[in-house]
Formats: structure tokens, sequence, C-alpha cells
């Protein structure tokens, strides 16, 4: 993506945001504040690492859940753990078995079996994405989680696995919502995604934050801004008094909506 000229108290600010989401403004009080699921304000790793969707035709699907890409409800779905350490595979069966509790489908989890359905691999340097839903590839990783080690917090994998599961079962991200306007600064958020350590170009940041999802290709529910499927947000990257914490757990939003998505 391309830089617009920013002046010199932006990019302070911007720099600042590798490390802390910092409130620019006092936030309102709300009453749904004492019901929001569980945030945090600082990322753990020191940095933005922003998960991406993948498609079989190479775009970026739009909608909150792509009716296309729904697995049948009741389905035990196999998933193939191939590569890391068992103790990191086991971090990752755990959260993503928080699915389970409120979805009509099971997880199969295996190693290195390549007929599974669902394919993850561990490529450092190769970020945290996922293929939407039962649409994947015939061979090779249908999910990654590139920066996932033994001394990753608790809450990064919770925030990390939870969310690709959840492009596993057909959900796209929230902030791409049909009926969400987030206020951008699109000026500062080109500037920021095109630094390290994502390197996007304007398209990127037009596709993956900017487009919004068609309502005819989905079924969703209201937007949710502590949705587990919605990119952190920080004040500095808006326009007014508008931001996003790195969400860590399931919503109740999400665990109402995909119980609707797979009913039992």
């Amino acid at each position: 993506m391309k830089f617009l000229k920013l002046n010199k108290s932006l990019l302070t600010a911007l720099a600042l945001i590798t490390v802390l989401f910092a409130c620019k403004k006092e936030k309102p009080t709300e009453t749904a504040d004492l019901q929001k699921p569980e945030t945090t304000a600082v990322n753990p790793l020191g940095d933005i690492h922003i998960c991406t969707e993948r498609s079989l035709d190479g775009t970026t699907p739009r909608g909150a859940v792509l009716k296309s890409t729904k697995w049948t409800p009741g389905t035990t779905i196999k998933v193939s753990l191939n590569g890391s350490t068992a103790a990191i595979r086991a971090k990752v069966i755990q959260y993503a078995r928080q699915w389970e509790n409120y979805a009509n489908i099971k997880f199969n989890f295996v190693t290195n079996d390549n007929t599974a359905k669902i394919r993850v691999s561990f490529v450092s340097g190769d970020g945290s994405w996922s293929y939407i839903g039962k649409s994947t590839p015939s061979t090779g990783a249908t999910m990654n989680f590139g920066w996932l080690t033994a001394s990753t917090a608790d809450s990064e994998y919770s925030r990390v696995v939870i969310h690709e599961f959840g492009h596993a079962l057909g959900l796209i991200h929230e902030h791409q919502h049909p009926l969400v306007a987030i206020p951008w600064d699109k000026p500062a958020v080109y500037a920021y995604y095109a630094a390290a350590p994502n390197y996007w170009s304007q398209a990127d940041v037009d596709n993956n934050l900017f487009a919004k999802y068609s309502t005819t290709q989905t079924n969703y529910s209201a937007y949710d801004k502590y949705s587990i499927m919605h990119y952190s947000v920080p004040n500095e990257l808006t326009i007014g008094d508008f931001e996003v914490g790195w969400n860590t757990v399931l919503s109740p939003t999400d665990k109402s909506f995909i119980a609707t998505v797979y009913p039992f």
C-alpha cells in the first residue's frame, strides 16, 4: 500500500501502537461494558499480527458466514495438525474446541493425515491464515499458525486459534460486516499497514479492511465489535472516538450466532 503524507504527531502515534493501543480520548461509559467479553489492549507479541483469509479463486470472500462454505450441522471434521510440538498442538486443540460448545460441529484432531479436510501447518514467517469453511484445496495446508511458540501467552493462543477456526467454520472478518460503519482514517491506515510486520499494498488494505460483506451471499447477525472475528482497531487509525481492542475470547454474539448457523 502507498503511504500518504502524515504529520509528525501522527507518525509518532503510529509508532506507539505497535506496542500499546492506548485510547487517545476518554471513552464514554456504556452499559454494555458490564457484559463485554475479555479483550486486551496490548498485543503480547509487540506487533499487530494480522490474519488473512484465503479462498480457492484467490479472492477474499465477503460475508459473516458464507452460505456456500458452511458445513452440514452435526458434521465431524477431521483436522490434521502437521508439525510443531505436541505441547503447541495441544494448545491449538484446547482453544479450537471452544467452538464445539456452541456449534453443532465436532473436530477430530489427528496428525500428518493428508486426507483431512483441514490441514494445519506451523510455518514461521508465513503468518496466520485460513481458508474459509469447507472450500479448501485438495492438497497443501488449509490453515497456518506462523507465530505460536512455547512461550506465546495463552491469551494470544486463544485470540489466534479461535479466530482461525472461526474462518474454518465459514466466518469472515467482523470489521467488514455488511452493516458496520467504522470511521477509518484511511491515510493513517494505509501508512500503518504498509510498514512491518504486514507490508500491505493499498489494494491489500482495501480488500482486508475497507471492503464490505455482501448481504446476498451470507448469513449474518448484528455487528459485534467484541467478536473474536474482529481485527483490532486502534483509536489512532480512526476519525473521532472509535476503537476495538484485542478480542481474545468468543463474545456473547459469537456464541449465539454460531448456534444459529450450526444448530443442535
